[in-house]
């Protein structure tokens, strides 16, 4: 009987060592608003998916979605004042 062996190493050992970069990490930080409305948007919609809405459910969703619209503008305009 022959026995099977791993012909490569892990793929994942080196790997776990890995810390993000300060620049990562940058980044992430400025995205973080907009990843809380768009959270925030999702736990709206949730909320209204085994029951009917009512007007304070459309409400709640209406203004979660003007967040993130405002997010994702505040985070284009961001990067765009950093490209120039």
């Amino acid at each position: 009987m022959k026995t099977i062996a791993a012909l490569q190493d892990l793929v994942t050992a080196a790997s776990l060592d890995i810390e993000p970069s300060a620049a990562e990490l940058d980044a992430i930080e400025q995205e973080t608003p907009l990843i809380r409305a768009e959270v925030e948007l999702l736990d709206a919609q949730i909320m209204t998916i085994y029951r009917p809405t009512n007007e304070l459910d459309e409400r709640r969703i209406r203004r979660a979605r003007r967040r993130v619209l405002a997010a994702r503008r505040a985070l284009a305009n961001t990067t765009a004042d950093e490209v120039a």
